[in-house]
């Protein structure tokens, strides 16, 4: 059974209202055992108004009053998910060393100024290119940013396609995902069970099953499991189905992190 989220939103992160005491309701109330908080940090992009950029003091000096106020109910985590560009490589390795962090994600949500979030990116592409755009710049990052230990949702980008994942499988893009995650692996990093495929209508999490199989035949070892929660109620979000996720694709165990090293907690 999988006991803990490490992909949760909060009030920090722009596009969340989340209270940190829901939070930890909601996340007691699935049976979890530990959360890890990962709030946005994603320099200099504004979207709908928002800021997508971090109090990096006031964050952290929260994350560590929440860890002890609620420490006799859940164990928390101080994290964040950071947005990977090349240009800002620099800038996000002095966020991430400035703070004594348990765990980072690494994510693509800029690819050349666009957030496939947003249906401008999808404009004048075919899938297939569009795919192909964004799967190209995750490799573009793994070459100037180092400072995470796991990719974020993978394929982050099928879940906000017009078309959903109708002109997707890992079988289409299996030479650009396999130099994903070879690079990935040899980095020593790992990648994730995104659960909020499932509430973005494709019946899969990010990245897909079989991405994650792949991943496995590889030799990858560092796998987490995260909701991508922005609201409370999706903490834990069909955290059944990633195990049996991980179970079919070979997996014993799933990573949980303490100060950016992985600890492996067996299914």
């Amino acid at each position: 059974m999988i006991l803990s989220d490490y992909h949760i939103h909060t009030k920090f992160s722009g596009d969340s209202e989340a209270e940190f005491e829901d939070i930890i309701n909601s996340a007691v109330s699935h049976g979890l055992k530990e959360i890890c908080i990962t709030d946005h940090q994603d320099f200099d992009f504004v979207a709908d108004g928002i800021l997508f950029e971090l109090n990096s003091d006031e964050y952290f000096n929260t994350l560590l009053d929440i860890e002890k106020k609620y420490s006799s109910r859940i164990t928390i985590k101080k994290g964040v998910e950071t947005g990977l560009e090349p240009d800002k490589a620099t800038q996000l390795h002095e966020f991430v060393t400035s703070h004594e962090f348990d765990f980072v994600i690494g994510s693509s949500h800029l690819i050349n100024g666009f957030d496939p979030y947003y249906k401008e990116y999808f404009e004048g592409k075919s899938d297939y290119q569009a795919f192909m755009e964004y799967f190209e710049s995750i490799l573009i990052n793994l070459d100037y940013c180092n400072d995470f230990d796991v990719y974020g949702h993978i394929d982050y980008v099928v879940r906000y396609c017009p078309n959903k994942n109708n002109h997707y499988s890992y079988d289409i893009f299996h030479d650009i995902i396999d130099s994903i995650l070879i690079k990935l692996i040899k980095m020593g990093k790992g990648i994730e069970i995104n659960t909020s495929g499932y509430r973005s209508g494709l019946n899969a999490p990010n990245p897909c099953l079989e991405v994650v199989k792949r991943y496995h035949e590889l030799g990858g070892e560092i796998i987490t499991i995260g909701s991508d929660a922005h609201v409370a109620k999706d903490i834990g979000y069909r955290f059944s189905d990633a195990e049996n996720i991980l179970k079919e694709c070979g997996f014993k165990y799933y990573s949980v992190f303490r100060h950016r090293k992985p600890t492996f907690i067996k299914l």
